[in-house]
């Protein structure tokens, strides 16, 4: 009778040590996760919530990524505050990536499935681009895409850094 009991309290046990593990994930810096571990591109903007990085991707000139600095897994994982932070960063590089390359659209993600570390792509999309109608994970539609005109890190960099620091002002994005 007495083992009916010990599954229970075994499995119980490591629900206990999964709870712990995840209450860890989230606190602060994972080892092994590459965006706690490394920049996760090339740094055009950063305070000490989030940070900008450009992608360099060739098919996808001004692909850039908002990530979160403490690793958290989902929005849900912040306060309202941080949300609304991290969301008008993201909307503020939509807008000047819009601004800059001129795109036919614009894709917003975050999914976090390969690297779950909170994090935003804000991926500039174009009629000819190389997956365009299909996200840029999709299957390829073209076998590469037009060369886009160059835009250098530091100019997005301060265009970036412009408008967040308008919008600390209390100027609408």
């Amino acid at each position: 009778m007495d083992n009916q009991n010990a599954p229970i309290a075994s499995a119980g046990n490591a629900v206990t040590g999964e709870a712990e593990r995840l209450g860890l994930y989230l606190a602060g810096e994972v080892e092994g996760c590459e965006l706690c571990s490394s920049p996760g591109g090339e740094i055009l903007w950063e305070d000490d919530f989030c940070r900008v990085v450009r992608v360099a991707d060739a098919d996808y000139p001004g692909f850039c990524r908002v990530i979160v600095r403490r690793h958290v897994a989902e929005m849900t994982d912040l306060s309202t505050d941080e949300r609304s932070r991290l969301m008008s960063v993201v909307f503020t590089v939509e807008q000047v990536v819009r601004s800059v390359f001129l795109p036919d659209k614009i894709n917003l993600a975050s999914f976090g499935n390969v690297v779950p570390h909170l994090h935003w792509h804000v991926i500039p999309r174009w009629r000819d681009d190389r997956h365009f109608p299909q996200p840029i994970w999709g299957s390829a539609q073209r076998v590469s895409s037009p060369a886009r005109a160059p835009v250098p890190n530091f100019r997005l960099a301060t265009e970036i850094g412009a408008r967040i620091a308008q919008y600390g002002k209390g100027e609408s994005i």
